[in-house]
């Protein structure tokens, strides 16, 4: 990930990376102006030093000062290069894997994860300056006493070394908060979601806040500390490497030589100069160390996301004249029963203008065969054929198109997607009208005025945005479950006999038997297998009557 970004801004990230290595010479060469006017003799020479130092500190300024834009700019566009990317990664990938993947870890590699690659490229010019600084110092000690030299390149040394091994120790704990992080954004989820639950359960509500959520934060909190305090505890230890080198060069190394002097006062000034850079050096590889792992996890997270299929393009659906699953099976892991679910093999077929209810218990399969139907997952085998040509990988999307469905978990944009007119507004006004909505909510240039509704008013927000997509295959699970007597005959006895006059294919997964008799059959479900076709004279036939009151007559 982190070379595909450099890649994507690679004359952006080569302009601000030369500007700071102006900025990091400047800052040696202004090290090497101080120490000759320390040891400067004639006015004339510090006359001509003063200048070379302002004309230098200038220098630096600006090219500090532009190489913090350009990286600004860059790590900008990174982040919402990461968030494009992770997000069309998404909206492409098969339906059935982002299920198993879950909701927290796409959120935490948008937001998190993005965000900590990002900043890597804000602390980019602080390490490229802060190592030049340092390289120009080493050099510099170099040109003063190479004897002197090789003893700071051994001290060096011992001191990289064991950053080196408290970095892979580190880096550890890092990434072990980074997994941590991904579950904690589902603990976070929870908060919101089950806020009504955690309220009527107080025994519940503290057993989640301190053994769930408070255990997850508590492990990222840890985790990350000792990762971090690793990368401190090692950069102070260079630091005290460097002081006490500096101890042996002014009172041990350096002997009876010429300029013992103007040696002596170069490598002190030198290391005191070169302690600050090469600290923040040091602090700032374990950000660069963040950014690795969140963009390890950025990686794994969209490798996950396959895209085997071709992206349809926006336009108007086609036809339906006939659709038919011929043998159709799928497996999912089954939580309730631990086991593997089978659906299918499944042979149905549906034709225009048909009203279909499909019926049966809990856990039977309905709204998984739902999801097969309209594409959002694959056949494992079998074939589903649209207009009689099969249906693959390369023309699933496609096929999608056809559908308008509202599940149970449906969600609702405040947009209503299409290109905003005079014409959808007064559609959608009459569809809020009809379903008692208008005094609460409006279609205004294409969007909703509100969605502060209950969750029965929602789902009739959403049936407006099903009738306006206008396909030819409406799916509808459990619709009339959240609404109330007048809602469910609303539904049943106009809206479903209306779209079934405008030729459309409808499919309801209902419990409702008082109102089976609408439909032209029932597709009975047990275990994952479809083990009635009937029509509703038949069915009604068969099945016991009810009261109002539920009980069998």
């Amino acid at each position: 990930m982190l070379v595909h970004l450099i890649r994507e801004s690679r004359r952006l990230l080569a302009a601000a990376a030369a500007v700071s290595v102006v900025s990091g010479v400047c800052s040696v060469l202004l090290v090497t102006q101080i120490n000759a006017a320390l040891t400067a003799g004639s006015p004339e020479q510090r006359a001509s030093l003063a200048w070379n130092f302002a004309g230098i500190a200038l220098a630096a300024m600006l090219a500090h000062m532009l190489s913090s834009v350009l990286f600004e700019r860059l790590s900008q566009r990174s982040h919402a290069e990461l968030r494009r990317f992770i997000s069309e990664r998404v909206v492409g990938a098969d339906f059935r894997r982002l299920e198993e993947i879950g909701g927290p870890r796409v959120q935490s590699a948008l937001s998190e994860h993005s965000a900590t690659v990002a900043e890597f490229f804000v602390s980019f010019p602080a390490i490229l300056v802060n190592a030049i600084v340092v390289a120009g110092c080493l050099t510099y000690m170099a040109w003063l006493s190479w004897q002197i030299f090789l003893a700071a390149a051994v001290v060096i040394g011992l001191g990289s070394l064991g950053y080196h091994l408290a970095h892979l120790r580190a880096i550890r704990h890092l990434d072990a908060a980074s997994k941590e992080q991904d579950r904690l954004f589902g603990h976070f989820r929870s908060l919101v979601e089950g806020a009504k639950e955690l309220r009527l359960h107080a025994f519940k509500r503290a057993r989640f806040s301190k053994e769930v959520l408070g255990a997850s934060i508590e492990g990222v909190r840890r985790e990350r500390t000792l990762g971090m305090s690793i990368f401190v505890v090692s950069a102070a230890w260079g630091n005290f490497l460097i002081y006490a080198f500096i101890g042996l060069v002014l009172f041990v190394l350096v002997g009876d030589v010429p300029d013992r002097a103007r040696i002596m006062t170069g490598f002190a000034l030198v290391f005191v100069y070169m302690v600050a850079p090469l600290e923040n050096l040091l602090l700032a590889l374990p950000r660069a160390n963040l950014a690795k792992v969140s963009a390890a996890r950025i990686d794994e997270i969209t490798s996950e996301l396959q895209q085997d299929e071709a992206g349809a393009l926006p336009q108007a659906p086609g036809t339906l004249a006939s659709l038919s699953l011929e043998g159709v099976c799928h497996r999912y892991y089954h939580e309730a029963a631990d086991e593997v679910f089978t659906l299918g093999p499944v042979d149905l077929d549906f034709a225009p203008g048909q009203l279909s209810f499909l019926v049966g218990g809990n856990g039977s399969g309905k709204t998984s065969l739902a999801k097969l139907l309209v594409g959002l997952y694959r056949p494992e085998e079998g074939v589903i054929r649209l207009n009689g040509e099969a249906v693959d990988d390369a023309s699933r999307d496609r096929y999608r198109q056809h559908f308008s469905a509202i599940f149970s978990d449906f969600h609702l944009f405040d947009r209503l997607l299409d290109a905003p007119s005079a014409d959808l507004d007064a559609k959608g006004n009459a569809l809020l009208a009809k379903l008692h909505l208008q005094h609460k909510v409006q279609v205004r240039d294409g969007a909703f005025t509100t969605r502060a509704l209950s969750q029965g008013q929602r789902k009739r927000l959403a049936l407006v945005v099903a009738y306006l997509e206008d396909r030819p295959f409406l799916v509808f699970d459990e619709w009339a479950a959240d609404q109330d007597p007048v809602f469910k005959d609303v539904f049943y006895g106009e809206l479903l006999p209306e779209l079934k006059a405008m030729g459309k294919t409808v499919l309801v997964i209902s419990h409702d038997d008082r109102y089976f008799h609408l439909a032209d059959r029932l597709i009975r479900m047990e275990n994952g297998q479809v083990v009635a076709v009937e029509t509703p004279a038949r069915s009604l036939a068969a099945a016991p009557q009810t009261t109002a009151a539920g009980v069998p007559s």
